[in-house]
């Protein structure tokens, strides 16, 4: 998509209009006394065209804010599987052509190769969406633009956190060979898991996992075997910590993995799954090798002073799922949301009280146990062959399946039935205790000797 062209006030902009703020934040040094009046709207930078970036832009822009877009890479592609939830495409109006491929299996498979299907029990109308990045970023993005959003393709540099509250942020960016400047009132940053804009307000580190992804064009009759299927591989030979993946897109399949533990053995494990799918994609072709960052859990801080952090620079990325489209577009549009309730509508200074109260309180009472549930998850259920040999035995039940879908299509959790979640509590424990077992006498076979019976 081409940039607009738009001035953008390379020169230090003096805060003429006055200010008015409704609470004083204790990291400033003076109370403020200015208003801000009618003919001067509150003006935004957000940075990063993302689902997060693009959705807080078009909230904040349909909202009467001032907003500029910053996007370095329009054209460029995140390494993603892809995945949407249903109910994204009616809360986000995505259109149905966005949609590469509409997922109505998915298979589960074992480090043993014990496979299941975990699609039996969707609905006729019910499907998980498959994306490309490049697109739905694109769409996106031109959305926000129609809204009023001003698009800046330029990489920023810094960004300067004033020092008394009364005083604009300034961003700091390059276009071209020429350094500009704007300065504005509030900051999102949506810059992804290395955010210069989390480091900007000392929001502290957080671990990052770094995801591997190969797109690869396959044969025709390949390519129709994974027309509505998607697969996820659990193992130490593709990850000791995470899953691996093939995930269908418009004309070829994506095939990654991902780890925290061991990012220097990444390719290791891309190797470990390309060698477990190996008879699916003899004669594919690989197209675009990526790789990104992804983090494992939200920052210490995601707001401060007028700034807030959404996204993966706020480290919205689901433990055990890895998850992250969905709750991107999500927290960006709560923040933009946000700011124009506490800025009644771009007439009114907020500070940092307000971001916490209207955004981050809204987004932890809706999301942070379900973040917290599946770091418990990954913990119990990734961390060694066995355990993942329990967790896909346990896919193979219908209620667990249900449950997980349910949860997981319509982004709240589902009615369960008391008898039907304690024996889903007693079986995950036998199986563990089972799958633990069994590994213990495994590992005590000779190889060539269990190779017989395989």
């Amino acid at each position: 998509m081409a940039a607009i062209t738009h001035p953008l006030h390379s020169h230090t902009l003096t805060l003429k209009h006055k200010l008015t703020f409704k609470t004083q934040t204790p990291c400033y040094k003076f109370k403020p006394t200015h208003k801000l009046t009618i003919s001067s709207r509150l003006r935004a930078a957000v940075i990063g065209g993302g689902p997060a970036g693009s959705s807080a832009a078009e909230a904040l822009a349909s909202g009467g804010v001032e907003t500029y877009l910053f996007e370095r890479s329009p054209d460029g592609a995140k390494p993603c599987g892809g995945a949407i939830p249903l109910c994204m495409l009616d809360e986000f109006s995505i259109p149905q052509e966005l949609i590469d491929r509409k997922v109505t299996h998915m298979k589960i498979i074992s480090p043993s190769n014990l496979t299941v299907d975990f699609g039996k029990t969707l609905k006729p109308n019910e499907f998980i969406s498959m994306v490309r990045r490049e697109v739905l970023d694109s769409y996106l993005r031109t959305r926000a633009e129609s809204k009023g959003a001003n698009i800046v393709k330029a990489l920023v540099t810094k960004i300067d956190v004033p020092d008394l509250y009364n005083q604009s942020y300034d961003i700091h960016y390059s276009v071209g060979n020429k350094m500009k400047k704007l300065s504005v009132d509030v900051v999102v940053g949506a810059d992804g898991a290395n955010s210069r804009v989390a480091k900007a307000i000392h929001a502290g580190d957080y671990a990052c996992a770094i995801a591997f992804q190969e797109r690869i064009k396959l044969p025709d009759d390949k390519m129709e075997y994974y027309q509505n299927l998607a697969e996820m591989y659990v193992g130490n030979d593709v990850s000791p910590d995470f899953y691996a993946w093939v995930f269908p897109k418009c004309d070829h399949v994506a095939v990654g993995t991902g780890t925290v533990c061991s990012k220097p053995d990444i390719r290791k494990y891309q190797q470990g799954i390309r060698s477990r799918v190996l008879p699916k994609i003899a004669g594919g072709k690989v197209i675009k090798v990526e790789a990104h960052p992804i983090p494992e859990h939200p920052r210490p801080v995601r707001v401060r002073g007028r700034v807030a952090l959404v996204g993966d620079a706020a480290g919205y990325v689901t433990k055990c799922s890895g998850e992250g489209i969905y709750f991107a577009a999500k927290s960006g549009r709560m923040c933009g949301e946000a700011i124009v309730k506490a800025s009644e509508g771009g007439y009114r200074m907020i500070g940092e009280s307000d971001l916490k109260r209207e955004y981050l309180k809204q987004w932890d009472d809706k999301y942070i146990t379900t973040f917290r549930f599946l770091d418990l998850l990954q913990h119990v259920f990734y961390g060694s062959n066995y355990a993942r040999e329990a967790l896909v035995e346990l896919c193979g039940d219908e209620y667990v399946q249900r449950m997980t879908f349910e949860s997981y299509l319509y982004k709240k959790l589902a009615n369960g039935d008391r008898w039907e979640d304690f024996k889903m509590v007693s079986s995950t424990i036998g199986s563990l205790i089972r799958c633990k077992l069994m590994g213990k006498e495994m590992e005590s076979f000779d190889p060539s000797v269990l190779a017989k019976f395989v």
